[in-house]
């Protein structure tokens, strides 16, 4: 079965479990997943104009959206259909659900086990202003409504981000989809691969968002997480007002709708009455549940990159040599052919670039470092220049390098997305065959030896 049409390709969730099912399959993830005769296309496209580039990257996601007349008759039970049929058919000793996590994404592969988003973007075909949040609310509520009225069992974020997503949001209208229940799709994979004494492990990613309530189970999200901050998206700030020009925006910050309460981060935030739901379910089945809790998606990363070093080490393999991942341009195939240790960036931010930053400063250097950076074609407040990802990159004691991306043309480099996986096996030339999977007393093992050394919490 293919992938639902209503789902976008180039979100973290669609991207994400995408990779996963084919590490699962053994199998490279090429192009981000696009058919592979395009990347000849895509690589050619760096000869163009920015103008050029720009109008391309906004009509790929154009291509992909569906008629605002047709949200409300979605069948979001396909969504665990095609699940079901990318995940080999077999069963698991663990199957995770929750929020979207690159980290937890290479550690679901390590272990083996598939993972069930709660979260998905359904891209919606409707043109606003991006520096017009309040607009782009007015034109999204009458089909928000008629969604959530037509699905008791979710919630609804329409996300607005003029920032990062200054080019999709021309075209298209960001309804993210959260599950508040298992649903019949969900339900009936758990029953098909998750034996009785199964284990399903939660990603609880507890990021907020200030947001206005629109109607019973929709909420409207001015701004995402990456290198503006909340504050700035709501109260404007001189790097705003700089970029705002630099676009020929008529405004100098933005006015969005009134704000009145907190909600899970549209993308990354897990929506917490789907735990109740799960453990109803998990008591039904004899399974037991555990959590691992974390407040911001790049908390997992230290976790998951040293719990890689440490199992490398037990598998008498080197651990002196890093890929970092960004966004949904992510290998977890690759990385574990090449014996690779993952960390991975939300997004390709001063933010991102940061943590990066201070963990390769806290832990024993790698020898080395290999760079994907997600690009979005925006010079949005809070992106680095080429200098400050070449600083990082000088943390490696031996060789510093991107893998298919050139930094002078960063964020536009939109032939990285064909270049990318094929960069890997070409610049790391080590090979190891992928590992019996990771034990899940082996993770506990390593957690509990590591109780207050990352910002992550485990419940069981």
């Amino acid at each position: 079965m293919s992938q639902p049409s209503f789902m976008a390709g180039f979100d973290s969730a669609s991207g994400m479990a995408n990779a996963l099912a084919h590490y699962l399959r053994g199998e490279p993830f090429e192009t981000i997943g696009n058919p592979p005769v395009l990347r000849g296309p895509a690589q050619s496209i760096r000869r163009f104009s920015r103008k050029t580039r720009e109008k391309a990257f906004i009509a790929a996601g154009a291509a992909e959206t569906i008629s605002p007349r047709r949200v409300h008759r979605l069948d979001l039970g396909a969504v665990g259909d095609w699940l079901a049929d990318e995940y080999p058919d077999t069963t698991y000793p663990a199957v995770a659900i929750g929020s979207s996590n690159g980290a937890l994404n290479h550690l679901y592969a390590a272990m083996g086990i598939p993972w069930l988003p709660q979260t998905i973007l359904v891209p919606v075909r409707q043109k606003v202003h991006p520096d017009d949040p309040k607009e782009a609310l007015r034109r999204g509520e009458r089909y928000g409504r008629r969604l959530v009225e037509a699905h008791p069992g979710i919630q609804l974020h329409h996300m607005h981000d003029p920032n990062q997503d200054r080019l999709m949001v021309r075209a298209l209208t960001y309804f993210r989809i959260k599950r508040r229940v298992l649903g019949q799709d969900y339900e009936q994979l758990l029953r098909d691969r998750l034996p009785p004494g199964g284990t399903i492990i939660v990603a609880d990613c507890r990021r907020t968002w200030t947001t206005t309530q629109v109607a019973e189970r929709f909420v409207f999200q001015h701004g995402a997480p990456g290198g503006a901050t909340e504050s700035e998206y709501h109260h404007g700030s001189a790097r705003v007002a700089e970029y705002l020009r630099r676009y020929d925006s008529p405004v100098r910050r933005w006015e969005g709708p009134e704000l009145d309460g907190q909600s899970p981060e549209a993308e990354w935030g897990f929506e917490p009455s789907l735990l109740d739901d799960i453990q109803r379910f998990a008591d039904e089945h004899g399974h037991r549940v555990v959590r691992l809790s974390f407040d911001d998606p790049e908390d997992a990363s230290p976790l998951v990159a040293d719990l890689h070093r440490w199992w490398y080490r037990r598998r008498r393999i080197p651990s002196n040599r890093l890929i970092v991942s960004s966004f949904a341009v992510t290998e977890p195939y690759w990385t574990a052919r090449t014996g690779s240790v993952p960390f991975w960036m939300k997004f390709n931010t001063e933010p991102s670039l940061a943590s990066l930053d201070e963990y390769l400063r806290a832990v024993d250097p790698y020898d080395e470092i290999y760079l994907m950076l997600f690009q979005h074609g925006v010079e949005a407040v809070g992106v680095p220049g080429k200098e400050q990802w070449e600083a990082v990159l000088g943390h490696a004691r031996r060789t510093g390098n991107t893998l298919g991306v050139d930094l002078d043309e960063f964020p536009l480099d939109f032939s990285h997305f064909a270049r990318y996986d094929q960069a890997i096996p070409q610049q790391i030339p080590s090979r190891y065959p992928l590992p019996a999977p990771l034990q899940l007393s082996e993770l506990e093992e390593f957690l509990a030896g590591h109780k207050d050394d990352y910002p992550v919490e485990y419940h069981h």
